[in-house]
This record gives C-alpha cells, structure tokens and sequence, in this order.
C-alpha cells in the first residue's frame, strides 16, 4: 500500500500559494505535482477544515482559536490576503472541497490529523471516518499522518484500512518499532535532519517506509532518495520536480 510519488507538495503549495488552500492545490497540479500535504482539524461543530495553526491570525484576517468557531463563523474569514493580494478572499477549504479536487485530478493526499488540545480522538476518528468515504472509490487511498497517537489510534479503529503514517519530531526514540507497531503504522515521516543511511535501513529492515519533511535543498533532496527514502515533502515545488524528475 505505497502507489505515493517521491515528492509530496508541503501544505498544497508550499510557500508559493496560501498554505492548506484550494489555491495551493492549484499552483501544486499546475506544476505538476502529483501528491499534496494538509492538515485537517475540526471546527466547533466538528467540520473537518483545512487549517495548520489552532490560532486563526497568522493565516487569515480572523482571530481566535478555530475549534472555539463554527463552520459558518469561520467561513466569513479571507484566509488568502495574508499570503499577497492576488489571493485576497480565498475562502478555508474543508476536507470536503480539497478531497473533490484532488480526485478529479488524479493526485494523492496525504492527510495530516493536527487535532487541537482535548480533541486527539475525536479528530482522528471524524477524520478517517471521512476520509474512507470520500475516498471509497478511489484508485489509491489517502495516508493519514499525525504527531498525536491519541489521533493515530483512534483513526484506526474508525477506518482500519486506510493507511497511516507516524510523524515524529527530533531524534529517532528507542521505542519507534514499538510505537509503529502498536498503531498499525505503514511510514515513518521524520524530520529530515535526523535522517542517515542508518534511519532508512533500520526503517525498511521492519517493513516500513520512511519520509523526510520539510526538504527545500535539491542536494539534499538527492541525498535522501539516494538513500532510500520513499518520499520527500518539499515547499521548493517549483525547484524540487524539474530537478529530481518524479516517478
């Protein structure tokens, strides 16, 4: 269960677009990108939205925490103006939307579950339950990634047969294997400074694929893959593709 290209496009467009935007996945499928990082949280009412920050201020003209809002209150805000003014009025795209585009171009998703504090589970499973249905009929599923295990484990019971990724922030801990087991995980997304020749075989020694965020430098990119990474997310999309020619 790995049909997932090397190069994965970070938040739609990396930094070219406003992140976790409709406009993101665009700019990603205009380049020629075949796969798009995003987050998804909840608002109050539960609606999975695309959104990174629990914070509303650094990426729209709004304020307050979204799972503080609902889905209607949270819809009034531009959430493109603060990126530059060509994107000014870019409304927050919910799973929903960002699911309908990318099946009807062809790309694969990688969905990353950023529950806010209290609500690791009920985001993981409102999520994944989601996620299986939108995705039911597709030619490939979409992995699911989280820092929160709370979230991991509760997307697994509620859509068993969606794959998972576990991300993990600093050095490899000594309890990985176990952790990846216990969650039913297919990948290791790490950070791709503490990633070596070592990680990556350790990693495929136990039958799990490994990729590394957030990778802007082309030589380091090469590095990676050659390697062995599976896959690397990128803001550099206007760089990165040309350079490494994606399968």
């Amino acid at each position: 269960m790995w049909p997932y290209p090397r190069i994965i496009a970070h938040r739609g467009a990396g930094r070219l677009a406003p992140e976790n935007t409709l406009a993101a996945m665009r700019l990603a499928a205009s380049r020629g990108l075949s796969m798009v990082e995003y987050d998804v949280a909840l608002s109050r009412d539960e609606v999975p939205i695309v959104l990174h920050d629990r914070d509303l201020r650094r990426t729209s003209n709004g304020s307050g925490n979204a799972d503080a809002l609902s889905f209607a209150e949270l819809a009034r805000y531009d959430f493109g103006g603060w990126h530059s003014a060509a994107y000014a009025g870019e409304p927050l795209p919910t799973l929903y939307s960002i699911a309908a585009f990318t099946l009807a171009n062809r790309m694969h998703s990688n969905i990353e579950i950023k529950p806010q504090p209290g609500r690791e589970a009920l985001t993981g499973r409102v999520v994944a339950r989601i996620a299986a249905r939108l995705w039911k009929d597709a030619d490939a599923p979409p992995l699911l990634s989280s820092f929160s295990e709370a979230a991991l484990s509760a997307a697994r019971d509620a859509a068993p047969g969606l794959p998972r990724a576990l991300l993990l922030e600093g050095p490899l801990p000594c309890d990985w294997r176990e952790r990846m087991s216990r969650l039913g995980c297919i990948a290791l997304h790490l950070e791709q400074a503490r990633i070596d020749p070592d990680v990556v075989r350790a990693a495929h020694g136990k039958g799990y694929k490994i990729a590394a965020w957030t990778v802007n430098d082309a030589e380091r990119a090469r590095r990676l893959l050659k390697w062995g990474c599976d896959a690397v997310f990128t803001d550099a999309i206007d760089t990165l593709p040309g350079v490494l020619q994606p399968t």
